[in-house]
């Protein structure tokens, strides 16, 4: 049963059509005092909350009203309802743990699709390990340490649903290889995958690129062009490297992302859309935010789920797979032996930083491999193959101390079971001093 909450008659009416229409049951409130009632007294699926409910318009009461049912019903979804230019309103509710937000007047077909997403992953959110242990193999992703696999039951989890998906993670570590498999693994498999490197493309191509243009829309617009969202419709577009996005084309991103809707350059036709939308970048993005150089709605709009790749470094127990799965590919490719790693090399290679990740070691494997010639792979053939350091002697001891530091909060975090104070306590630094470090290192709380 869906709960619908806000003050007008009509939106309430109209709302509960639409719902009913796709085979939803739905319960109306028009206020905080009706809307509790009901979330005591049924069995709920998801609420929709309108944050402008009464006679206010600061949203304050809505924000209220959401923090006592998450405090009652956790676990429920809800989707905030607001104006375009409360979007302001929308990013707070999310904070305090909406799972999602449409705009008034909104679009049925984009409203929805939310509200089904919301529903597919409230449902997968109870799904057993014994289920996601019976997930689809993952062909092309190396590795069985805890936390790849980890990383891959999420992506089991969620790769059913159209939730919107951000993808963290150093570069090199396999982010690409996370958005192809929960492609892959959707009901959206058998439609397009259309890549796209938003860090290479520049401000006055995004618009054509990205929605497509007719001919003569502009100078040597000489065909007509299709963009990249039509060409995912139906299926998946990945958006790599978005925090390397400019604010002016954010925005244009955000509009299409809100509504599944664009405009064709030189067409004033508005265009639907169906598509999958996985983003993915090596910066971090809370702090672009508070930098005020990434957009807080765009960031709260991508990012329903997050998934976060860990450095090759966390994950050492998988370089010997990974080592001999790149031995196999050279190999094949090249018409030569497979070679074997003897067993101090590949000791060695555990014990390597690798601050390029699997990309790194795959260069450095390949290269030793190639260079050698050898059928038997000795200590001293990767450590002349080995790349010079692209860091000077200072850096890389910064680095080296980062990293210490960084583990030792993480230690400190777990022995206080993510209790703030007590940790700043042990290190002896302020609160404030211990957040900005867990924000330069990635650490979440």
């Amino acid at each position: 049963m869906i709960l619908i909450v806000d003050d007008d008659a009509a939106i309430r009416t109209s709302l509960s059509f639409v719902l009913k229409r796709s085979g939803y049951e739905t319960v109306t409130a028009s206020n905080a005092k009706e809307a509790m009632e009901v979330v005591r007294s049924k069995e709920l699926s998801l609420i929709m909350l309108d944050m402008n409910y009464s006679l206010s318009t600061s949203g304050e009461e809505g924000l209220t009203l959401l923090k006592q049912i998450k405090l009652f019903i956790p676990k429920t979804p809800v989707i905030l309802m607001t104006a375009w230019g409360s979007i302001q309103l929308a990013v707070q509710g999310m904070q305090n743990g909406a799972f999602d937000f449409i705009t008034k007047p909104w679009n049925n077909l984009a409203m929805l699709s939310s509200v089904k997403t919301a529903l597919e992953l409230n449902a997968h959110s109870d799904t057993s390990s014994s289920d996601i242990a019976q997930a689809p193999c993952f062909d092309k992703i190396i590795g069985k340490s805890a936390k790849l696999k980890e990383v891959l039951s999420t992506v089991a989890r969620i790769a059913p649903t159209k939730a919107s998906v951000l993808i963290t993670g150093e570069s090199g570590t396999g982010k690409e290889l996370i958005a192809e498999s929960l492609h892959a693994l959707s009901p959206r498999s058998s439609e397009a995958f259309v890549k796209v490197n938003l860090g290479g493309m520049s401000q006055s191509l995004f618009e054509s690129e990205m929605f497509g243009h007719k001919k003569g829309a502009f100078t040597d617009a000489y065909v007509d062009r299709v963009g990249r969202f039509e060409m995912a419709d139906k299926g998946t577009i990945f958006l790599d490297e978005i925090g390397e996005l400019d604010l002016a084309c954010q925005v244009k991103l955000l509009r299409v992302l809100q509504d599944q809707t664009f405009e064709v350059l030189g067409d004033s036709r508005l265009r639907k859309v169906d598509v999958r939308v996985v983003c993915a970048t090596n910066r971090n993005l809370k702090v672009e935010v508070a930098n005020k150089t990434f957009r807080e709605d765009l960031f709260y709009r991508i990012n329903l789920i997050t998934v976060t790749l860990p450095p090759l470094r966390e994950r050492s127990e998988d370089i010997p797979l990974l080592v001999n799965h790149f031995i196999r590919q050279q190999a094949q490719a090249y018409g030569t032996p497979v070679a074997e790693v003897s067993s101090e090399a590949m000791t060695y290679l555990q014990k390597l930083p690798f601050y390029g990740n699997i990309r790194e070691l795959r260069n450095l494997v390949e290269r030793t491999a190639l260079v050698s010639g050898r059928e038997r792979l000795e200590l001293d053939d990767f450590r002349m193959c080995e790349e010079p350091s692209l860091q000077t002697p200072e850096t890389s001891q910064a680095s080296k101390l980062d990293d210490m530091e960084c583990r030792h909060i993480e230690r400190a975090l777990e022995k206080h079971n993510g209790n703030i104070s007590r940790v700043a306590n042990e290190l002896g630094i302020s609160r404030a001093a211990l957040y900005r470090r867990m924000e330069k290192y990635g650490i979440k709380p």
